[in-house]
């Protein structure tokens, strides 16, 4: 059995990679040895587990050897490669774009799927059709379990969640948005799940879109899964489900970026879901914490303290507050 270019398949993994030639090798070899296989229009493709699969890797204008490797050594990937770094949201919303899958998961570059994941996730789905997505339990590269499991955020919350007040917050606040109270493996109804590996119905994307483009990094699922909520689809966390995720590979590229890009994105969620009151008083709280961080590493370094950190420390935090955090 083959599957041409207009034929619809069961799942579409989408990728977006930048820089990370190693960890997204590993990853592709970690989905090819799962209980299902990539197809293309090789006829000698096997299909397993009645379930067909394309993976679809965008490249984001990487400087380093991805497209060449993938080119050379996984010809049933399709690769999209872009001319510039179009970043991560927009990364998924080419991918979205081409993608012929029933059922369209969002991974990672920086993760390895473990054993059956994925024909876990998509049998969820198609047992309960009222679910539009599904996140599945998420590992370190130690093992432990990375928190990947959220309700989505209260006012309260956004003075306190990574921000300098963090540490003084009430711990139920915490805990009831980090869903904190369920075993790792269980199998719940959650808001939104972490966007290093969601799967959604191809009707969710057809009822609300792809991602929203004004974010660049940090947010965007979170935004996804709370149109697709407003839009009637439930989201759950799929304890059985695992995979292995190292983490912020490709934002460890960007510096001062990925702060800049996180607090924006938090104001814009704010902005579009509670007002655009709300959101300047918290862009005004950010700006004036970052003010503060600034004066206390500065201090620090006047001390002695780590001053090469210190002063690191604060030029990033000078790039954030000149930024404004405006966002778009």
């Amino acid at each position: 059995m083959t599957v041409n270019s207009n034929s619809t398949v069961d799942v579409s993994i989408i990728i977006v990679s930048w820089n990370v030639c190693d960890l997204l090798t590993q990853c592709l070899d970690t989905i090819l040895a799962s209980p299902v296989n990539a197809v293309s229009d090789d006829d000698d493709m096997p299909l397993t587990d009645h379930m067909t699969v394309e993976i679809i890797v965008v490249d984001s204008a990487s400087t380093d050897d991805t497209v060449r490797v993938i080119a050379e050594q996984y010809p049933q990937v399709t690769l999209l490669a872009q001319t510039e770094n179009v970043g991560f949201t927009r990364g998924n919303n080419i991918g979205l774009e081409v993608a012929r899958g029933r059922y369209l998961f969002l991974l990672n570059p920086d993760t390895e799927v473990l054993n059956d994941a994925i024909p876990q996730m998509v049998a969820y789905l198609g047992d309960h059709p009222a679910v539009g997505i599904v996140g599945p339990h998420t590992l370190n590269t130690d093992g432990t379990t990375q928190s990947s499991r959220r309700h989505f955020p209260t006012k309260q919350l956004a003075f306190f969640e990574s921000t300098w007040l963090q540490p003084l917050a009430p711990q139920s606040i915490l805990d009831h948005y980090t869903i904190a109270n369920m075993p790792d493996d269980a199998v719940i109804p959650v808001d939104w799940v972490q966007g290093s590996a969601l799967i959604a119905r191809r009707e969710v994307y057809a009822d609300i879109g792809g991602l929203d483009e004004g974010y660049v990094m940090y947010s965007e699922e979170m935004d996804w899964c709370k149109r697709a909520r407003d839009a009637g689809w439930n989201a759950t966390y799929l304890g059985t489900a695992q995979i292995i995720h190292h983490g912020g590979k490709s934002s460890e590229q960007v510096g001062a970026h990925k702060h800049i890009w996180f607090q924006e994105s938090k104001v814009r969620y704010f902005r579009k879901h509670h007002g655009t009151g709300f959101a300047t008083l918290l862009r005004l709280f950010l700006l004036v914490s970052y003010l503060w961080q600034i004066a206390i590493e500065s201090a620090k370094g006047a001390l002695g303290h780590k001053r090469e950190m210190r002063r690191e420390r604060v030029q990033t935090y000078w790039k954030v507050v000149r930024s404004g955090l405006k966002g778009n």
